[in-house]
């Protein structure tokens, strides 16, 4: 049975990364310059609030990431508009360009260590009109190629994967 996302407890109280409130017409602008159709679950939710600081902020992979070797932290979620938004002038395509991380979709989120680590939708198997992967990207490895991690198959099921900061060993 699939587990619905409680999307108004999802952020944090803090405001640092919220854009402001979503309208159609923005989604309809970022999704134009960005060249990309953004997940129905990712506009459900900066519907509610638009970008900011996951409550849960650990997401648990696989293989180890440039974090930890069992999870990766997550410090924010952008929006859209605003200074923080994906479509903002140091957004999602400027991150790309500025950061060489793999041109493959849209730059959603960043870890503390910021620039060498992103969260991103990875259009590179569905097209940029399909449901997207969601990747956590290092670019800060030894081979200089970037450390890519596949966190879940949508963004919905990204959604539903958090954890707290308790449950993982310091």
């Amino acid at each position: 049975m699939k587990t619905m996302v409680n999307f108004k407890d999802w952020f944090d109280d803090g405001d640092y990364y919220t854009g402001p409130p979503l309208t159609d017409e923005m989604v309809r602008n970022a999704e134009k310059e960005l060249g990309y159709k953004l997940p129905k679950s990712y506009i459900e939710l900066l519907r509610v609030k638009n970008g900011g600081s996951p409550a849960l902020s650990c997401f648990p992979t696989k293989e180890p990431t440039g974090w930890a070797p069992d999870h990766v932290e997550v410090m924010c979620v952008y929006g859209i508009g605003g200074k923080n938004g994906i479509d903002a002038e140091l957004g999602s395509s400027y991150l790309i360009g500025e950061w060489g991380y793999p041109d493959v979709g849209v730059v959603i989120g960043m870890t503390p260590s910021a620039g060498d680590e992103a969260i991103m939708l990875d259009y590179s198997q569905c097209g940029p009109q399909g449901e997207p992967r969601v990747i956590y990207v290092d670019v800060e490895t030894k081979d200089g190629k970037p450390h890519v991690v596949v966190l879940a198959e949508n963004f919905e099921e990204f959604l539903q994967g958090f954890k707290s900061k308790d449950e993982f060993p310091e």
